[in-house]
């Protein structure tokens, strides 16, 4: 009987003995048959070790300046592949101590970890971490994750475990390690550890401390809740962390790890995708790029591409004019804004565009501004937002070497990532900018700096009654003005009676040679500038004046080589066009050498205290809508744009035009120059022009027509007449010998 009821007691047992050893077998059977439908590829083909001996990360390409400053990069993936040697070991020793302490031992997965995690994450429900090693981390940065429903979990971690398994049968520890740091991201769209240097700690990977590899290795845990920039805190507690793990492995001395916790977070961020310096300019360099590339590709059947190949493209731009430049825009434009946002107010634009955009109106919400105290957030409505950019003054500013063509500074507006619209190419009317063109055309075609303009108002019926005048509203009957003398103070009247003595067609040519837009109708008033025109082909233009008579076309690319050095394209930049002879270019730049020394730039020497010898010119728009100045020497030409984004948006003063809005960033920025000698040594250059050819400023400036002409001539002899005193002084001497002989002639009648 004891032994029946011993007998009935075992049997349940025996029973749960067998369905367990009948449920492990079905499970490892199970487990088996999964293993073998994901490594046979039922849930995609993985990569055989054929394959995995060929991976090669996509990089971003590189553009650097002149002066080998990194100012912009194209990608599909913000990354930028590096070698073992630029490669930190205390990169490595952080990396390893917190994600993969065992990694030099282990074959690409870890049966220590499976057991840490099923015991301490799944059983124990403790955050212990995952269990994935370095090599499986890798294939997944490599080849990603996919959705397959309720089975995406164990699938994509079997297939990174046969993955990991292969890679590390293809490749050394180093090598792993390597591909690893290359590709693993750290948030904001970094990939890459060379990348990730960059952004937050502007500098190169290779010279990373011990604590900015900690923060870098943290970030890894969750790029956006331990992202310096957004979250110091959480950073600097888990660098701290990732420092002491380096403490746990004898990678760091107790002593100095605890000296690491208390540093500050150094941060250094730097986003060109935001700050973006030179950012227009990095824009127009892809454009051109990919036609270099294109056209390459078409010749060589290969396929370089601009955004994974790692490509390096080596520009024109000068970082240092560049920096120059911007600044001073933000100088000049902080300063004139608020001046003409007063102007606005006062004169009632601001209320009446408000009226009309009133259905705009609405609820005040977050908007980011930029501004130039910075981006600013502010509760604006849409109608304040829009308000904010259309009366906003912008500047454009372009500087080239006219002997080659090279753009040497881009600044395309106020803020590439607000203000995108390159205002260097946009085409504005080119106001008295153009005059030189016109005396250019003169000088080519037999006049000279003294030959005399007729300067009385006249009205032209054949023109719709249109009636020139001077800037100064004022003219001098029956006067006359010596050529040279009419450019330096930009003198309209007898600018639009040599436009009629040279005749349209000529100046048309010009036009035509200087590849200018086609001028489509026939009104003179082209002659004082009403030509729409953009910065990029005026400069251009006037580096044919600077270069004696020879203009480049502008170009920004020296060359672009592929990730490996090779150079793949060499910019040509010997190639130039005849447009002027010497001795005109020579002429006319010693007349608008005169524009800058008593002329109507001469502020930019009385008020900017400006040494450097130079030529230039200053336009200004009607109703002061636009504003210019170019200057040039034989090795520069610098030109800059000052409006707001339409014409109707303007200064009601002279604060408009083009010597008090566009010449003070010229001045600026040449002032920068000359307390750089080496920039000044390079660009601020003299000019070679044989002596003999100013002998042009012995011509009188004005002449009288008839009588008092002839008096003028016989008793002023060969006085020379370039100021207004002696000028005044003169007309009053021949004012008392007229009147002489008329009452002489008067009591004889």
């Amino acid at each position: 009987m004891q032994e029946l009821m011993s007998s009935k007691k075992s049997k349940p047992f025996t029973k749960i003995i067998r369905y367990g050893f009948l449920t492990l077998i079905s499970l490892t059977l199970l487990g088996v048959l999964f293993f073998v439908t994901v490594y046979i590829g039922v849930f995609g083909v993985l990569p055989n070790k054929t394959k995995l001996r060929s991976i090669s990360n996509e990089q971003a390409s590189l553009v650097y300046s002149s002066d080998s400053v990194l100012i912009g990069k194209y990608f599909a993936e913000n990354r930028t592949n590096v070698g073992w040697n630029e490669i930190p070991e205390n990169l490595v020793d952080a990396l390893v101590a917190t994600e993969d302490k065992r990694f030099f031992t282990h074959r690409g997965y870890d049966i220590r970890s499976y057991f840490r995690v099923l015991i301490k994450s799944i059983l124990l429900q403790q955050n212990s971490g995952g269990g994935s090693t370095l090599t499986q981390q890798l294939a997944k940065n490599l080849y990603g994750r996919k959705d397959y429903g309720f089975m995406s979990l164990p699938v994509n971690k079997l297939k990174e475990l046969i993955i990991a398994s292969r890679l590390e049968d293809v490749y050394s520890k180093k090598e792993l390690l390597l591909l690893y740091l290359n590709s693993v991201p750290f948030g904001e769209n970094v990939y890459g550890v060379e990348s990730a240097a960059h952004r937050y700690f502007n500098k190169k990977a290779r010279d990373l401390t011990p604590d900015e590899s900690a923060v870098l290795v943290g970030l890894l845990r969750a790029n956006t809740y331990y992202d310096p920039r957004l979250n110091p805190q959480n950073s600097i507690q888990r660098r701290n962390v990732v420092l002491t793990l380096m403490e746990k492995q004898q990678y760091l001395s107790p002593t100095v790890a605890d000296s690491l916790k208390n540093l500050p977070l150094d941060l250094n961020y730097n986003n060109i995708g935001i700050n973006a310096p030179a950012g227009y300019f990095v824009y127009q360099v892809k454009l051109q790029a990919q036609k270099i590339l294109d056209s390459l590709n078409t010749a060589t059947g290969s396929d370089y591409d601009l955004e994974t190949d790692g490509l390096k493209i080596h520009t024109t731009l000068n970082d240092h004019l560049q920096h120059l430049a911007r600044e001073a825009v933000k100088k000049q434009l902080s300063l004139m804004q608020p001046l003409l946002d007063r102007q606005l107010s006062a004169t009632g634009f601001q209320r009446d565009w408000n009226q009309q955009h009133r259905k705009l109106k609405n609820a005040r919400h977050a908007v980011d501004l930029f501004t130039w105290k910075g981006v600013q957030s502010r509760n604006i409505s849409t109608l304040d937002s829009l308000w904010h950019y259309y009366r906003m003054l912008n500047a454009a500013v372009l500087i080239t070497s006219p002997k080659t063509g090279a753009v040497l500074t881009w600044v395309g507006g106020n803020n590439y990532s607000y203000l995108p619209f390159d205002m260097v190419q946009s085409h504005r009317q080119i106001a008295s900018a153009f005059k030189p063109v016109l005396y250019a055309t003169a000088l080519e075609n037999g006049y000279t700096p003294c030959t005399y303009l007729d300067n009385t108002e006249k009205t032209y019926p054949e023109y719709q009654n249109w009636q020139p005048e001077n800037y100064s509203h004022t003219s001098t009957p029956d006067s006359t003005v010596a050529l040279w003398y009419a450019l330096t103070h930009s003198m309209n009247i007898p600018t639009v009676d040599l436009y009629f003595k040279v005749g349209r067609e000529p100046l048309l040519n010009t036009c035509r040679q200087l590849h200018f837009p086609e001028v489509k109708d026939n009104a003179p008033s082209i002659a004082i500038g009403t030509l729409d025109l953009s910065l990029e082909e005026i400069v251009r233009a006037y580096g044919a004046f600077a270069n004696q008579g020879k203009m480049h076309s502008l170009y920004m690319i020296d060359k672009i080589t592929d990730a490996s050095g090779r150079v793949l394209y060499q910019q040509d930049s010997t190639k130039s066009e005849d447009i002027f002879s010497k001795e005109t270019t020579n002429t006319l730049t010693a007349i608008l050498q005169q524009v800058i020394n008593q002329g109507t730039g001469v502020s930019i020497r009385n008020r900017f205290g400006i040494k450097a010898t130079l030529a230039g010119k200053t336009g200004t728009a009607q109703n002061f809508s636009n504003a210019w100045f170019l200057a040039y020497t034989p090795d520069m030409v610098l030109g800059t744009w000052v409006g707001a984004r339409t014409p109707d948006v303007h200064f009601n003063n002279g604060l408009g035009a083009g010597a008090s809005l566009a010449l003070p960033i010229v001045a600026h920025v040449i002032r920068g120059i000359e307390s750089n000698p080496d920039l000044s040594n390079q660009y601020l250059t003299p000019f070679d022009i044989p002596g003999d050819t100013y002998s042009f400023l012995q011509c009188d400036p004005y002449r009288q027509k008839g009588i008092k002409g002839f008096f003028n001539r016989l008793f002023q002899g060969n006085k020379k007449t370039d100021s207004a005193s002696d000028t005044s002084s003169l007309k009053k001497k021949e004012n008392r010998v007229i009147n002489f002989f008329k009452r002489l002639f008067k009591r004889k009648k």
